[in-house]
């Protein structure tokens, strides 16, 4: 029997006030797979995304990440399912009065034990396996906005999730730097077994990293496309999907 996926959302309506964004939406996210939602913007990504690692609660429908009911769940339990999680939101989100070390350290002493000459070594091999060794004691002013992703990338990884969300990881970047970025991704799926969920309007990240999407669409509010995007590329009969995955503009 296989096991449950990593991520299941059932019936997920969300709203700002009377605005509604996302309406019955339904998906799953299996283990170790990397899972890209993407759509034009204005279409709830962002918005699906803080209803995933628990920042707004839906309005109606479930969200379960890791057998764990996020939406119902008290805050203990809550908690606990978030040090299985990773986060790298899109402006990297460092703290400019730490240094990298510093900003990596800071979910390892926040829901760990372990003593300072632990956390140092940890974090050593966090940037060590994203490229920054060297670069500990730089603040985020002194590095480029490549090496602010990958710094954020290593944060969100100081805890050996079991899941990590990644916001836009490529925006801003040149193209090298994202396909720098998107080969990261791939080695850390591949190396760690992670399962990646990552929110991206950039063709060329879909093509290289993702196993499989969804495509939500601000019309409808619905999910409008889901599976490889390879072949929804050339095979869908939604001529809106056609157009997303065709569309220079979307790179």
């Amino acid at each position: 029997m296989n096991p449950a996926p990593a991520i299941q959302v059932r019936d997920l309506v969300a709203k700002y006030d009377d605005n509604l964004i996302l309406d019955r939406i339904s998906f799953d996210v299996r283990h170790g797979e990397i899972f890209v939602i993407l759509g034009a913007s204005g279409c709830g990504k962002s918005t699906l995304l803080r209803h995933l690692v628990g920042l707004n609660k839906p309005f109606s429908g479930g969200i379960i990440v890791n057998g764990v009911d996020i939406v119902a769940c008290d805050e203990t339990r809550f908690r606990d399912c978030l040090k299985n999680v990773g986060i790298l939101f899109q402006s990297s989100a460092l703290f400019g009065s730490m240094t990298v070390a510093e900003n990596l350290a800071l979910p390892i002493t926040e829901y760990t034990d372990l003593p300072p000459e632990a956390i140092d070594d940890l974090v050593g091999m966090k940037l060590c396996m994203v490229g920054l060794e060297g670069f500990e004691d730089y603040f985020p002013s002194q590095i480029s906005g490549g090496m602010k992703k990958r710094a954020g990338f290593a944060r969100a990884m100081a805890l050996n999730p079991e899941i990590l969300f990644l916001d836009e990881p490529t925006s801003g970047l040149d193209p090298v730097s994202s396909a720098e970025i998107d080969e990261l991704i791939l080695s850390i799926n591949q190396s760690m077994g992670a399962t990646i969920v990552i929110v991206t309007h950039s063709l060329s990240s879909i093509f290289r990293v993702a196993g499989r999407v969804v495509m939500l669409d601000k019309h409808t509010r619905k999910i409008i496309a889901e599976g490889d995007p390879k072949y929804l590329k050339e095979h869908s009969d939604n001529p809106e999907v056609r157009r997303f995955f065709n569309s220079e503009a979307s790179t």
